[in-house]
């Protein structure tokens, strides 16, 4: 069958750079889904994305749609003719359903059946249904009009080219009739711009100054980045978002070096680094130490013949905004840190749980209680704790709020607070997201656990639970931030301590009947999604939930100990093994006794049981005190023999009530030495 490429590109005024790729490959999933629909084939694909166009071009697009029958099958025969022969209304309808009389429909068989040869329609034809539809499914949160135009887009289209090999795909889409000419470059070059056809798309706008590919200019922007910074003695920073969005504001990038003052640099550099991406776009150097320089990037959307000019324009943009940065600065250190307090005591945190200073005090006794049950300073942490909200109150954070915690570090640091207490109004916050860092200090992990445990518990305590959809105050992540800290800083702290005396905290403020468990149950499940994650099968994460350890730490080392313990040969039938006696122990008479009499065992293997009993609770009582639960399970692994026999030699439910109940006996020692680490008969 023939085939030719399929090109489209609508041109529009300039999109907005924080969708465009989206918006492209929301176009390419479009258009090929309509090409699926349609039953036609193709060899290849290629999506274009620049400021002011989307484009897609579908190489060696088959030309026609192949024929096909449709057979609908109608009501049986019986049902269709009454004893007659007359056609009944389910004869009659369901002709009319087809849209044919009932002589048209095929009789001969056991059921009616409609038989329909549909001719394959030229793909011509189907395309700008197709591209229609793409176009209208794009995920457009806000779609605009413009002049007296009724149709509706993201921005006004301008231009339409569809062309299906040589030939212009004759249609109007948005208002625009389609063609076979484009635009290039605003400035350098305005004129129409004839794309000889779709193969050569991306060559044709080439020459007239556009780098219609979204990740060619994506690649050149980095690349001369990163080659101008090394030039200049630095290295740049080039998040992932900036570099896309920069990407998509230009069509022709043009990196360029420009600077700032050196005076600057006495203001925090990521207060600097915040305003000139997020305001400005642009890319911020760094030197071998990972100081700011006064130094930028910018990417020019045009190859001057005089690039200075560019350069200090972007310079003298700049330069307001870093100097209110460091107006902002100086005003704050006009005063301690700690005397900020007194306006958050006018800040509500939450309207029943009182102010944000109010929390900094809660924080401030949890902090100093958690400390030194990590090995931290209590006084320390305290400090910290009372501290840790001050900056929210301070002009600096005002106008940069993703300085939060940051800005408080350099205040602490400016009176002279000790260092761990300024690190940790920034480490705080930590884990910031999925995977972020940690805190360094022991101060920040005392602080940074208090805040967490205080929020859980305060919004858990007037009934804000979140739900599947909504968690306004993130608490999912405090959670989770809370396990991070603990298991990945090997940190051991009873967090049943810690949730119990975060609620006394908040004394009659809150619903205290059950709180306690309530929030260490949402914390511990959420350890649940992590070992999901990390390959751990839930059934391990069960085995120890049953125990309901108290601190992380040991849990997650509970936990890999079982995981560990799964793999060696002896593990499914001690599983087993276990889940057996647990059920014997649940169905057993009276209280077990916790003592074994030797006295009442009939059978070698009792004896041999028992022996090998003594000898494991002997040899992994110091391994369960060094929570050594690896080494523990391995050891207890060399039981599966002596129990594999007693179970084949023995009859638990002995006829006489005293060897009975010695038998349970011995079966809770076995068990016990399992329950020291996990109820591995959850396994099974």
């Amino acid at each position: 069958m023939s085939a030719h490429d399929f090109l489209i590109e609508l041109g529009t005024e300039e999109l907005p750079p924080k969708v465009l790729a989206a918006l492209a490959d929301a176009l390419l999933a479009g258009i090929e889904k309509g090409l699926q629909g349609a039953g036609l084939g193709y060899a290849g694909k290629q999506v274009y994305a620049a400021p002011r166009r989307l484009a897609v071009l579908i190489r060696q697009l088959e030309l026609q749609q192949s024929d096909r029958s449709i057979n609908i099958d109608g009501p049986p025969r019986q049902a269709a003719f009454d004893a007659d022969g007359n056609p009944t209304q389910a004869a009659l309808g369901f002709a009319k359903k087809c849209g044919v009389e009932l002589a048209e429909i095929d009789q001969s068989g056991a059921k009616l059946r409609f038989s329909q040869h549909i001719p394959g329609k030229a793909t011509r034809d189907l395309l700008p249904t197709i591209v229609e539809d793409s176009l209208n499914d794009l995920p457009i949160p806000k779609r605009m009009r413009w002049a007296a135009s009724r149709e509706e887009f993201v921005r006004p289209p301008q231009w339409l080219v569809m062309l299906l090999g040589d030939d212009v795909v004759d249609c109007t889409l948005l208002s625009q009739k389609a063609g076979r000419h484009s635009r290039g470059h605003r400035f350098h070059h305005p004129d129409p711009v004839l794309i000889s056809s779709p193969a050569n798309y991306a060559e044709d706008l080439r020459k007239a100054s556009v780098i219609a590919d979204f990740a060619e200019r994506r690649d050149l922007i980095a690349k001369r980045t990163h080659e101008l910074a090394r030039q200049h003695g630095g290295s740049a920073i080039v998040p992932p978002a900036l570099l896309d969005e920069v990407t998509a504001l230009v069509e022709w990038p043009v990196p360029l070096v420009c600077s700032f003052e050196e005076r600057f640099l006495d203001v925090p550099q990521e207060a600097l680094i915040t305003t000139m991406q997020d305001n400005q776009k642009y890319f911020c150097l760094l030197d071998d130490d990972g100081k700011l320089l006064p130094r930028f990037i910018t990417v020019a959307n045009i190859e001057s013949r005089d690039p200075q000019q560019i350069i200090h324009g972007n310079e003298k943009v700049v330069r307001p905004r870093l100097t209110d940065a460091e107006f902002f600065f100086k005003q704050d250190k006009k005063q301690p840190l700690e005397t900020f307090n007194e306006r958050l005591k006018n800040v509500v945190f939450q309207a029943q749980l009182g102010s944000v200073y109010d929390k900094a005090v809660r924080v401030s006794k949890l902090a100093a209680l958690i400390a030194p049950r990590i090995g931290g300073d209590p006084q320390r942490a305290a400090r910290a704790g009372l501290l840790s909200k001050c900056d929210l109150a301070t002009e600096m954070v005002g106008e940069f709020p993703e300085m939060q915690g940051i800005a408080g570090y350099y205040y602490a640091v400016n009176d002279g607070e000790p260092d761990d207490v300024a690190k940790a109004l920034n480490e705080q916050y930590m884990p910031r997201g999925a995977g972020a860092e940690l805190p360094e200090t022991l101060t920040g992990a005392a602080v940074a656990i208090a805040d967490k445990l205080d929020t859980l518990v305060g919004i858990f305590g007037i009934g804000m639970l979140p739900t599947g959809s909504k968690d306004p105050y993130a608490l999912r992540r405090a959670a989770l931030g809370v396990l991070r800290i603990l298991i990945e800083k090997k940190l051991d702290l009873d967090l049943t301590e810690a949730v119990q005396s975060a609620v006394a905290q908040f004394g009659n403020t809150v619903k205290v009947q059950g709180l306690s468990e309530q929030v260490l149950e949402f914390i511990f499940d959420r350890l649940r999604a992590r070992y999901e994650d990390e390959g751990v099968d839930v059934a391990t994460y069960l085995s120890v939930r049953a125990l309901k350890p108290t601190s992380a730490l040991d849990f997650d080392q509970r936990v890999q100990a079982v995981q560990a313990f799964r793999k060696l040969p002896e593990a499914n039938a001690l599983a087993a093994v276990n889940k057996r006696v647990s059920n014997l122990l649940s169905k057993a008479e009276g209280a077990i006794s916790p003592q074994v009499e030797p006295k009442y065992f009939d059978n070698a293997n009792e004896f041999s049981l028992y022996s090998a009993i003594q000898q494991a609770d002997h040899a992994v009582q110091p391994m369960a005190q060094a929570r050594q639960y690896s080494e523990t399970l391995a050891r207890l692994a060399a039981l599966r023999e002596p129990v594999d026999a007693f179970f084949e030699a023995v009859m638990v439910n002995a006829e006489d009530a005293k060897v009975r109940a010695n038998r349970y006996a011995l079966l809770s020692r076995l068990r016990g030495l399992f329950l020291g680490v996990a109820d591995i008969s959850l396994l099974g």
